[in-house]
């Protein structure tokens, strides 16, 4: 970016934009005194984080797209967003229909008046302490302030279709974006990726549910979207959602749960012995023979507990609660903590 452009990208940056990414800044200082991270990290960081800026001027060009668009698609995830704009090119009608996005999971974190400017930088300072430093911490930000802004600023004459399934983080989402919509009169319809699973795909012989959209395959979200005809929702249930969004965003939980079809607050240690008994039965299969043998890719055990969990939860929660039981020498730890696939842990002899 010439230097003309950078001036003129900072000059628009809120006051909110600015300080986080100064915030960024000054993070990454104080990881290159205090940890192994290295020079060479910290210029390719600064880097991102100025590329952030270009960022933040280019997607506000996306909010002129609503303008020219016959519908706008919301939904929670980026893999979702990938397979289902993969599906309207195969159906010819990309460039009439807009596609929005959140990158966040909605199932963790704080959701504490989300709907507000206070809420919104008790989410971002929580969501910079569990991401560890090898995520793009910068990208988050400027998704999560972009989507928001691409939401609230929709024309009314523009119908909006909003994807979501039967996970914590889909329901919370869809309750959040209507919330977001609650002052416009557009038309919208929901379609639930779980239910239409089931319904296009299920086979007698394999039970299996999905957890999120983001499972789906572009042909199959194209068959869904092609062959689902939802109803228009009504005001009275557009008010149902919204006040179930300001009952949840009145709870400080910091994760969620979906049980018997609605989204439940529990404590942020809810997993934690899930994560030790499933740690146990590993260390089993690997034997005794050499006491080094017990240590684990953080990664591998991660990856495990997200494979038999019936909830869409994501990693980083689960690579922050290890961290945590690291702390509390639960786990003992080999390797850089920087980033999940440096280390390596195995539980503590009196565990």
């Amino acid at each position: 970016m010439q230097m003309k452009e950078m001036r003129e990208s900072l000059a628009e940056l809120s006051a909110e934009e600015a300080k986080s990414l100064l915030f960024q800044m000054y993070l990454r200082m104080n990881l290159l005194k205090e940890t192994g991270y290295s020079e060479r990290e910290f210029i390719n960081d600064v880097g991102k984080i100025f590329e952030t800026v270009s960022k933040l001027t280019n997607e506000r060009e996306d909010v002129k797209k609503h303008v020219q668009a016959e519908k706008v698609h919301i939904l929670f995830g980026l893999s979702s967003a990938g397979s289902l704009r993969m599906a309207l090119k195969k159906m010819k009608v990309h460039e009439a229909e807009q596609i929005i996005s959140f990158r966040d999971i909605f199932s963790i974190g704080p959701i504490e008046q989300l709907h507000e400017r206070s809420g919104q930088e008790r989410r971002i300072h929580w969501m910079n302490k569990v991401m560890n430093a090898d995520d793009d911490f910068p990208d988050y930000l400027t998704g999560f302030y972009n989507t928001i802004n691409l939401i609230t600023s929709i024309p009314e004459h523009v119908p909006i279709m909003i994807w979501t399934s039967d996970s914590a983080h889909e329901q919370m989402g869809l309750r959040y974006a209507l919330y977001l919509l609650k002052d416009k009169t557009n038309d919208i319809k929901v379609i639930n990726t779980t239910k239409a699973h089931a319904e296009h795909f299920s086979r007698p012989d394999i039970q299996y549910t999905i957890l999120s959209s983001g499972e789906l395959f572009h042909e199959q979200l194209q068959m869904i979207y092609e062959q689902s005809h939802p109803k228009t929702l009504s005001e009275d249930e557009r008010k149902e959602l919204e006040q179930e969004w300001l009952a949840l965003a009145e709870t400080n939980e910091t994760l969620r749960i979906w049980r018997n079809g609605q989204i439940k607050s529990v404590e942020e240690d809810y997993f934690d012995k899930y994560i030790i008994n499933l740690a146990k039965k590993l260390q089993l299969k690997r034997g005794r023979d050499e006491e080094t043998e017990l240590f684990m890719k953080s990664a591998r055990l991660i990856g495990e507990v997200i494979g038999h969990l019936d909830q869409y939860i994501g990693d980083q929660f689960f690579e922050y609660r290890l961290r945590m039981l690291v702390d509390k020498g639960v786990f003992e730890m080999k390797g850089d903590m920087k980033a999940m696939r440096f280390y390596s842990v195995r539980l503590a002899d009196h565990i």
